[in-house]
């Protein structure tokens, strides 16, 4: 109750300082724009309103990109809206039959914002430069990168890795000519936008790049306004944005001249498990193991127990999916890792069979001198994760299980998270975030594969998925790794995560405005609603 009157009480300050003429977040909007849309003119403006801002700025080499179109940038492949992989900046691409050269072919006819020319040398530099920052842009299995001649680039690998390919999807390509210490702040690239303006927290301005080479956007500048969920939302109410994200709270509320989209997403939510039993430190001195989670009943009990739908439709207002992986709807995805939900009855069984009992009447499940209890940790601020734990630990509370519950910042969550439970979230149209998450190689470094799980079999599908030749045969892998019929990562296997739900992205988006076929869009960073966005347009 006290959440909602915050929010009305923060909508009507906002209101009322918009009347007022007290707000300046909107002041860029061209005058006279709503006489031209009056007249029934095609607007060549747009204002978006988006609640996270690129902090790092625009820079591609340090990750700017990685959950949406770079915009400013080209990339040498991309995916469409169906996710298949095409050429962009690339003409075709081969990889020898070791599986470690990959040979690229470029467009000759590319020019960068300022009109020079984009040859390989840039996608040398570029690569390079990312491998230098050590930054998010994961290129470690790269040994080298070389121009064969002004469009062609050879790229050496250590060992074949069939999930390469997406670093040429994600990957935008900056101007050796113009790079330097600020280029973050001042990007200059080959995409369908340049930058005119940034006021840091509050807006960035872009206009169409006259020098694009692919389909002209239809709109000449793009205003995106960096709002939170209540400024937004009267944004919208006060009819100065076309397009704003909205969360589900907000979702049942009309908004005259506005139609709400509800967009499918990988954008997931689950609990992952300390999978090892106590006792270890890492190197950084912090514990690692709980002896509760590492019961694979526990485990197994928490995913067949919760109830995946109430969550959607309570938490979510309906929008959402259960979610049961990391991949839920992507093309590598094992639709067999579908469970059950809440079967308390198959719950409660599976931990009685297991020697877990209620043997001194406190409701709570013991096993020997261990209680079936433990601390869920979750970020503080964000009120969908708090949601999600506080619903969940009282769905387990009939199994027995007693689920405690701390909110905190990630600095603090990253102290207790190899040994305790914690609400994360993932999603990305890269697979091999898959094996970041739950590969015995990447446990315990850093958010990666906290519970420090191991399977034997799934690592081995994980290495037979990187050593494919293409993505399309490193599926079959990739969905083994999931469940092969006796083992994986899924609910159905080990289940090291109990997966929730796969959080839609809601949009409310003015009537006329046409924001084409999104596709799955990935985790809520960046802005992967504009990844189509030279298909936008108005209808009427």
């Amino acid at each position: 109750m006290k959440k909602k009157l915050f929010s009305v009480l923060v909508l009507a300050v906002f209101m009322s300082s918009f009347m007022l003429g007290g707000c300046n977040l909107f002041k860029s909007k061209p005058s006279g724009e709503e006489s031209k849309a009056a007249n029934g003119e095609k607007k060549d403006e747009l204002v978006l309103a988006f609640d996270s801002e690129p902090e790092a700025g625009f820079d591609p080499t340090t990750g700017w990109g990685r959950y949406g179109s770079p915009l400013f940038q080209s990339t040498l492949l991309k995916r469409d809206d169906k996710l298949k992989i095409v050429n962009d900046l690339a003409t075709s691409y081969k990889v020898s039959e070791d599986g470690k050269v990959w040979t690229v072919k470029m467009r000759e006819d590319v020019k960068f914002s300022d009109g020079e020319p984009l040859t390989a040398a840039d996608v040398v530099f570029t690569f390079e430069t990312a491998i230098n920052n050590g930054s998010v842009v994961d290129l470690n299995g790269m040994a080298k990168v070389e121009a064969v001649d002004d469009y062609t680039v050879k790229f050496t690998l250590k060992e074949p890795q069939s999930t390469f390919v997406n670093s040429l999807v994600a990957t935008g390509i900056v101007p050796k000519h113009a790079y330097g210490k600020d280029y973050a702040e001042n990007p200059i690239g080959s995409g369908p936008f340049q930058l005119v303006q940034w006021d840091k927290g509050q807006q960035v301005i872009v206009k169409a790049n006259p020098e694009y080479y692919d389909k002209k956007p239809n709109f000449k500048q793009i205003t995106f306004l960096f709002l939170n969920e209540d400024a937004a939302f009267a944004a919208a109410q006060a009819g100065t944005v076309d397009l704003a994200y909205i969360p589900a709270a907000f979702s049942k509320q009309k908004v005259k001249g506005m139609r709400l989209e509800t967009i499918q997403t990988v954008d997931n939510r689950g609990i992952v498990f300390p999978f090892v039993k106590s006792g270890e430190v890492n190197e950084a001195g912090l514990p690692i193991g709980n002896d509760v989670t590492a019961d694979p009943a526990i485990r197994h009990a928490i995913n067949i127990g919760v109830d995946r739908q109430a969550l959607v439709d309570g938490v979510l207002e309906g929008h959402g999916t259960p979610a049961y992986t990391s991949v839920d709807g992507l093309p590598w995805w094992n639709s067999e890792t579908v469970i059950k939900d809440a079967d308390m009855d198959s719950a409660k069984k599976l931990l009685s069979d297991a020697g877990w009992k209620d043997t001194d009447g406190d409701g709570i499940l013991e096993k020997g001198s261990l209680k079936a209890e433990f601390t869920l940790y979750y970020l503080a601020n964000d009120a969908i994760r708090q949601s999600l734990a506080i619903s969940v630990a009282d769905m387990m509370k009939p199994l027995g299980i007693n689920i405690k519950l701390e909110g905190g910042s990630w600095d603090m969550i990253a102290k207790k998270m190899y040994s305790n439970p914690v609400l994360m979230g993932w999603g990305s149209h890269d697979p091999h975030e898959m094996y970041n998450i739950y590969s015995s190689e990447s446990a315990g470094i850093e958010y990666y594969n906290t519970g420090y799980y191991q399977n034997k079999t799934v690592d081995e599908y994980f290495e037979k998925a990187l050593s494919s030749k293409s993505e399309k045969e490193a599926i079959e892998f990739w969905k083994k790794a999931q469940w092969d019929g006796t083992t994986g990562l899924s609910a159905k296997g080990d289940a090291p995560w109990a997966w929730l739900v796969n959080i839609n992205h809601l949009y409310l988006v003015k009537d006329g405005l046409d924001i084409g076929d999104q596709r799955i869009h990935v985790h809520g960073h960046g802005w992967p609603a504009t990844d189509n966005i030279v298909d936008w347009k108005w209808t009427k």
